[in-house]
């Protein structure tokens, strides 16, 4: 009983002072609007009315209360006491019109809400509020509009910093160009931590390295354990190959960063600067550890990491490695280019360069040779380079021309390119590889002059001072 008596006290107590502020209308009334919003009460329009009354004249506080509205999205509240406000102060109060641009806002009503930030601006046009209000919601409906708002900031207001507030517009509109350009006029030492971000961002998705490594670094030296200026600095230091400085910045993302947060990318890009540092051990443990990730989550993604697995195994000469990871890549890419089979094909060639009989090269070769000529029933337009390289291929399984295992493709690569009117510098090649490989055949190893003068005849003619084709057709 003692307990409900003290509870029914402090009750009354409670509610007589929050009457009492009510009636002085000070800054109090505020934070007991809040406390009274917070509890959502069923009588709350009874329990707001001492509040008004004795605020009615308080424009201030009456925005104060609308914006406590605001904040639990109770709009029509709020609408109601930003009018209130505009009334206390005879349409002269800008945060109650900022208020209900941000009520339109909040309904996705760009238009309307860039209308009352326009008042808001009128009311109190060296506060920069409304405009940087008004530039957010204009710039979905156009971004030079809400540039050109931010221009008469600058004439109201040089001391601020408009061109970062301009490139923060384009960089979230996506017109990056322009976001650099807006970005590179801004003075760094007034750009918040977010715009310096952004900064570094777009000029590392411009390609401009330098610039955004040189931003990352200012970042930096204001906040060392912030994860996007390290994670843009390691990024941005690995795509100059600076490879030490880049591992230095992996270094403090990872272990050094304050809430840092990680995905494939920046497991992938942690391979790719261990990779350029000849760590492929580690690279490749950071690929693996990119596939693994949560973010992983399509085909596309995939294929890009495994083909950099597949260099890093490369690069340690782990052939078997980096050929079975780059079939993988193959059958995860949507559709393989001629360029991405040919890359297979070289792969079995490097791969044979490793072995010490002739029979596991011959393996190699052979793998090579099938994947030139899928490239070949693929590619219509690949078929000269696919029938070169098959060439090759056989010309390394058969060295000693006696099993004439390239013939057959040197002869086709004639058929194909030898009758050309304007042969370019890459037939002429492939024709001089050709021709030599075919004289030698028939003159050195079957000793038919006839067959053998008749390409060194078509040597001549792309290359006439040919020494070897001299000699077979001066021979006897």
């Amino acid at each position: 009983m003692k307990a409900i008596k003290y509870l029914f006290l402090a009750a009354l107590t409670a509610g007589y002072s929050a009457s009492a502020m009510a009636q002085n209308g000070t800054d109090a009334d505020v934070q007991a609007v809040k406390n009274i919003i917070s509890q959502k009460p069923a009588d709350l329009e009874k329990q707001m009315k001492p509040f008004f009354k004795a605020n009615k004249k308080n424009a201030a506080n009456l925005v104060a209360f609308g914006r406590a509205f605001y904040e639990v999205k109770d709009t029509a509240n709020a609408k109601v006491y930003a009018m209130h406000a505009l009334t206390a102060s005879k349409n002269q109060c800008a945060p109650a019109f900022i208020l209900l641009g941000d009520i339109e806002a909040l309904g996705d009503n760009g238009g309307a809400a860039a209308q009352q930030y326009e008042q808001a601006i009128y009311c109190a046009p060296q506060d920069p509020e409304a405009y940087y209000k008004y530039a957010n919601v204009y710039r979905k409906i156009s971004p030079r509009g809400a540039v050109s708002k931010l221009e008469e900031l600058r004439q109201q207001r040089p001391d601020i910093a408009v061109d970062a507030l301009m490139g923060r517009i384009y960089y979230m509109s996506n017109d990056f160009d322009a976001a650099l350009s807006a970005y590179s006029k801004a003075d760094k030492s007034k750009m918040e931590e977010r715009d310096l971000s952004d900064y570094a961002m777009t000029a590392f998705f411009k390609q401009k390295y330098d610039v955004a490594l040189d931003v990352a670094k200012y970042g930096l030296s204001k906040n060392p354990r912030h994860a996007a200026f390290n994670r843009l600095a390691f990024f941005n230091s690995t795509e100059l190959k600076k490879w030490d400085d880049a591992l230095m910045y992996a270094d403090a993302l990872f272990n050094k960063s304050d809430s840092a947060k990680f995905s494939y990318y920046d497991y992938t890009y942690y391979g790719n600067a261990l990779n350029g540092a000849k760590q492929h051990d580690k690279a490749i443990e950071m690929y693996q550890k990119a596939l693994q990730q949560e973010d992983m989550d399509n085909k596309a993604k995939r294929a890009g990491v495994i083909k950099q697995l597949s260099d890093a195994y490369k690069a340690q000469e782990d052939y078997p490695n980096a050929i079975k990871s780059y079939q993988e890549y193959l059958d995860n890419i949507e559709k393989a280019s001629a360029n991405d089979i040919a890359a297979l094909a070289q792969l079995h060639v490097q791969h044979a360069s490793k072995k010490t009989t002739a029979e596991e090269q011959a393996e190699c070769f052979i793998m090579a040779d099938k994947t030139y000529q899928d490239l070949e029933n693929k590619y219509e337009d690949a078929a000269e380079y696919a029938t070169f390289m098959r060439a090759r291929v056989n010309s390394y399984m058969d060295p000693d021309q006696k099993k004439g295992l390239a013939k057959p493709f040197y002869e086709k690569l004639d058929q194909m390119i030898g009758g050309k009117d304007n042969k370019d510098a890459t037939d002429k090649a492939r024709l001089t590889e050709s021709y030599r490989y075919l004289i030698s055949y028939y003159f050195v190893i079957n000793d038919d002059k006839e067959n053998a003068k008749q390409y060194a005849q078509k040597l001549l003619a792309i290359d006439p001072e040919n020494e070897i084709a001299k000699q077979v057709m001066e021979s006897k």
